[in-house]
């Protein structure tokens, strides 16, 4: 596998106010504004291309020896991804699953720990959406039940990531299938982001005693915590305006009433936006201790939004097409996954591919 240095073009954007350098960078309106910060190079090392060759590659989760797990959205094969870039080893695979557009097998998750015993899996039947709890023995993956059913399905917005939190709860977004009342309606488990045991049961201290945490969402396909413990969520929107979000429980995210800021208590306003969302459509996220990091499907880019104030994002101009996931692994490194094969892309040789890159 190669290794290399990719230029990325990157412009810390400060509050506007003072003579600016020689550096612009588009808002959210698509009009260039000045930086009145200085302009800051970045680089990212591609240390290995860990996976190439893939099928609309979409779920990735890290095990405690440092590998990954990878869904590939259309095949329903889940794939051991090692650091070492040897070739990907077959470890399970997903029966029962409809796909085409938007569905098919899409988040993982691993329960945490040294030694876990269950894989998680978000998947399209033709019937719903369901998360899967799945055995796992250090080498493959056994027997699966479906712990949550009934989620609405759609050819579009099925949403599907999932992420464990520091209180050990599942975290789960859900699309609301282009049907965007159903988003505000709580006893529907579209539009949401939801919080469950490993058991898919209500967690404790959950705002309406059920699965949701979290109303009023179009299609998420982003979750990360911080190290302070918030979880950040990045979500498409309609024509607009995409959004990054701090998910709170019991709070309203406005869809399909709001579309970006709706400066309303009675919704939670993102903490950046990008817009158009044809320049943007954000899926997968990753959480480092300075800034979280917005993988761009449509914008086909990389975008750092710092921690404390994330509506100074930076856009890191990339040529790898569209991108899927981005993930923090516990090396610290950052893993990328590609999209180009996924039917709206335009693969290359050897897409769809997995890169295991630094950011200095």
């Amino acid at each position: 596998m190669r290794s290399g240095w990719i230029t990325l073009s990157t412009i810390a954007l400060v509050a506007c106010g003072s003579t600016p350098p020689q550096i612009q960078a588009a808002t959210n309106s698509g009009k260039a504004v000045a930086s009145t910060g200085q302009a800051t190079a970045s680089s990212v090392r591609i240390e290995r291309e860990l996976a190439t060759g893939l099928r609309a590659p979409w779920g990735l989760a890290f095990l405690p020896d440092g590998s990954a797990l990878v869904g590939e959205r259309d095949s329903g094969r889940i794939l051991r991804i090692r650091t070492s870039g040897a070739e990907p080893t077959r470890v399970g695979r997903m029966s029962n699953i409809s796909t085409g557009n938007e569905g098919g097998l899409l988040g993982l998750a691993v329960q945490p720990g040294a030694n876990p015993r269950w894989g998680f899996a978000y998947t399209t039947t033709s019937r719903d959406n369901r998360i899967l709890r799945i055995a796992w023995d250090g080498k493959r993956l056994g027997s699966a039940t479906a712990i949550v059913k009934g989620i609405p399905r759609g050819s579009r917005h099925n949403g599907g990531r999932l992420v464990f939190g520091p209180d050990g709860m599942l975290y789960v977004s859900t699309g609301d299938t282009g049907r965007g009342e159903l988003a505000q309606r709580r006893g529907s488990l579209a539009g949401k982001v939801l919080r469950m045991t490993a058991g898919g049961r209500p967690a404790p201290g959950n705002p309406w005693r059920t699965l949701v945490w979290s109303i009023g969402h179009r299609n998420v396909e982003g979750l990360a915590f911080d190290a302070s413990g918030r979880l950040f969520a990045s979500e498409l929107g309609e024509q607009d305006t995409d959004e990054l979000n701090i998910i709170r429980q019991g709070r309203n995210y406005g869809w399909p009433l709001h579309e970006g800021p709706a400066k309303d208590p009675e919704f939670e306003d993102p903490v950046a936006t990008w817009s158009p969302t044809s320049t943007a459509s954000p899926s997968g996220i990753a959480a480092t201790n300075d800034a979280i990091y917005v993988a761009m499907l449509a914008g086909k880019s990389l975008w750092r939004a710092p921690i404390n104030e994330p509506e100074s994002r930076a856009k890191l101009d990339v040529t790898l097409g569209r991108i899927r996931t981005i993930a923090s692994a516990p090396d610290g490194s950052l893993w990328l996954i590609t999209n180009n094969t996924d039917g709206r892309g335009d693969p290359r040789s050897g897409d769809d591919r997995i890169l295991k890159i630094r950011l200095s």
